[in-house]
């Protein structure tokens, strides 16, 4: 008795259970059992926490989706305002090119009708005399020799030594009494514009 009341009430109580016969694993699975009792209530707790987060997850789900929906909405309008724009612009710039081209050659043609005036009329003259008729076609060639100045349109010099951009050789010469790519004939003016070409020169050239 003296040794029991030294012992502490756990140790009295495991040597109760011992003394009636439960083995060892009797005990543990009490513990268990007990732990296993109070486990329900603690997933319970757990399932409310995660249900509620579900449904915090969601409303902002739900929040992100209108605003995206909305952010989409804002960009249709902006992009089919955008298309219209640029739909307006382009057809705008066509038709002003098409405006550009008309009036350009309606201004080249404006400089080369005296020409054709001026030929149309000489056809009506009875001329008796060949160097009259050969002064009025000089004339007529100077008058569109500056038609042609007015439109900044000039004629390719072949008095340098050949040039592929801006003479054709058709013909090769070998004669030592040229230099080197020395052009010796001209079968076709070349014509330019600034720096376009409208036509190149067609050329003999030596050596």
């Amino acid at each position: 008795m003296t040794e029991d009341k030294n012992k502490s009430p756990e140790d009295l109580k495991t040597e109760e259970i011992l003394t009636e016969d439960n083995p060892t694993e009797t005990l543990e699975e009490e513990i268990l059992d007990d732990d296993t009792k109070e486990e329900p209530t603690e997933e319970k707790v757990e399932n409310t926490v995660d249900m509620k987060e579900l449904f915090r997850k969601k409303k902002e789900m739900l929040e992100n989706i209108k605003k995206l929906e909305n952010e989409n909405s804002v960009l249709k309008e902006r992009l089919a305002r955008i298309s219209a724009e640029y739909d307006n612009y382009r057809k705008r710039t066509q038709k002003e090119k098409e405006g550009i081209y008309s009036d350009s050659i309606v201004d080249v043609v404006k400089e080369l009708l005296p020409v054709l005036d001026n030929l149309e009329m000489s056809l009506k003259v009875e001329a008796q005399d060949v160097e009259a008729l050969k002064k009025g076609v000089a004339m007529t060639l100077t008058q569109f020799q500056d038609s042609l100045q007015k439109l900044k349109v000039t004629e390719i010099s072949t008095e340098t030594p050949f040039d592929p951009n801006l003479h054709e050789a058709v013909m090769h010469v070998e004669d030592p009494n040229y230099t080197e790519k020395e052009i010796v004939d001209v079968f076709l003016k070349g014509y330019q514009r600034e720096e376009k070409i409208i036509r190149y020169s067609v050329v003999k050239v030596a050596n």
